[in-house]
């Protein structure tokens, strides 16, 4: 095992983990920041999506030793208070059902509206279209994403 510091949601904080330790086992396990989700373990459902310097990426498999320099973001990061507009929307949209795949969507919508402040339906739907949901809340997702988009232009 190693020792490792990271810079995460803004702080900086150590642990130890073998070099190919996937970020997201270090996340859970190791530092107790339980909102980014287990899914598919291979990059494919977008449950344990983060932000690695503002870009959404797949925790499950992004080894801890890639990452010494790297700014990330989980979803404890990304608003102090839950109160981001994406999580505000999601609310008012009532999006989750079971809840699984939410941070994950949540995290990979907000690295979109960096990158498009102003999305097309279209657009909405082929940025998310990566992000699995198991219990197919897909219209209420994308509805919630278009109206964080018009809270935060």
């Amino acid at each position: 095992m190693l020792n490792y510091t990271l810079k995460i949601n803004g702080k900086s904080m150590s642990f130890s983990a073998d070099e190919d330790t996937p970020l997201l086992w270090v996340l859970r396990d190791e530092l107790n920041l339980v909102g980014t989700k287990f899914g598919c373990g291979i990059s494919e459902c977008g449950a344990c999506t983060v932000h690695v310097n503002g870009i959404a990426m797949r925790s499950c498999q992004l080894k801890v030793a890639m990452l010494d320099s790297e700014e990330i973001t989980t979803i404890e990061g990304l608003s102090e208070n839950g109160d981001h507009p994406l999580q505000e929307a999601w609310k008012e949209v009532d999006v989750p059902q079971c809840g699984y795949c939410q941070a994950g969507q949540i995290m990979t919508a907000a690295s979109f509206l960096k990158q498009n402040s102003k999305p097309s339906t279209e657009e909405i739907r082929e940025a998310m279209q990566g992000n699995l949901c198991r219990c197919a809340s897909y219209n209420r997702i994308e509805k919630a994403v278009g109206i964080a988009a018009e809270k935060m232009s």
